[in-house]
């Protein structure tokens, strides 16, 4: 099992007053609770300690999430949007009154620490009005990339459903369920500069336990949120993927017929515990049977 943090750093775009990093990273256990998230832990980089595949990658393949599904909002991601959020409320809507600020999620923004986007005022701008026609899509680039099953882009892929990662020699592969991501780790050049992709072209380096990526090559057509932020097609993104290995450790013992019976060996040996009762066979057990309520047995006998 793993943590990971996503840093990634946008650099030379025309919109931004200055570099911009934007992290998501893991959940602490008491961050999870209600809401799921209201702070995260960082993962630091460093040398990497966990398995390798066979041509030195560190193995990072598996299934991921992030910490909170479906973000509306990339600075309040448990937040509403406004007047504009979804569509007119339902009785389920009204029963959901967002938290104070200060018990939802952080911003997915960490630099600047105000948590915003430093933004030109052509292009706030431009995020507003994407905002305002969020549900009245008078033009076709008013429309929600995701609403037509569009690429996510390097940012907001990774925060809407969970993905998967996959390894091979000289790539990682990202699967989303709206486009993938290829991260070509041979160092071969980026594509031709006139060819714009939703995903960007990506390459990318191990460093210890980061995956360092550069992508160029952005239509802009991608945003970084429901909220309307996006990047101009002359931006680079520099991402870290820092990943951190764990180790669960779970002792087991054989048990036999001369080991006392306790309330759990008693339901995988045939013996019989204090009360001289029979053992409960696994195959009588009701999640086997799947004939009575989780919890109770089937039979006795």
């Amino acid at each position: 099992m793993r943590n990971c943090r996503l840093i990634r750093r946008y650099t030379r775009p025309l919109f931004l007053l200055g570099a911009l990093v934007i992290a998501s990273v893991t959940a602490s256990a008491q961050g999870m609770q209600g809401w799921r998230e209201t702070s995260f832990v960082p993962t630091p980089k460093g040398e990497w300690t966990g398995p390798r595949l066979p041509d030195g990658q560190p193995d990072v393949s598996g299934h991921w999430s992030n910490t909170i599904g479906n973000h509306n909002n990339l600075t309040d991601p448990q937040g509403p949007l406004g007047a504009d959020d979804e569509a007119p409320q339902t009785a389920r809507q009204n029963a959901r009154q967002p938290r104070p600020r200060s018990q939802r999620a952080p911003s997915r923004i960490s630099d600047p620490p105000d948590g915003q986007i430093p933004l030109q005022p052509w292009a706030r701008a431009k995020q507003q009005e994407f905002l305002k026609f969020l549900n009245n899509p008078i033009r076709p680039e008013y429309v929600e990339p995701f609403a037509r099953c569009a690429p996510g882009g390097p940012s907001k892929s990774f925060m809407w459903h969970g993905y998967e990662i996959r390894q091979y020699p000289g790539y990682v592969v990202f699967l989303f369920d709206s486009g993938n991501r290829v991260i070509h780790l041979d160092g071969k050049p980026h594509l031709p500069s006139n060819l714009k992709l939703w995903n960007g072209d990506s390459r990318g380096h191990w460093e210890g336990n980061s995956l360092v990526v550069d992508t160029t090559n952005n239509n802009s057509k991608a945003r970084l949120g429901r909220t309307g932020e996006f990047v101009s097609e002359n931006a680079t993104i520099v991402e870290r993927f820092t990943f951190d290995p764990f180790t669960i450790t779970i002792p087991n013992r054989r048990i036999t017929d001369k080991t006392p019976a306790d309330d759990w060996n008693n339901l995988t040996f045939p013996a019989k515990h204090a009360g001289d009762e029979p053992i409960i066979e696994a195959y009588e057990r009701v999640c086997v049977e799947g004939n009575g309520d989780h919890g109770l047995v089937v039979s006795s006998k």
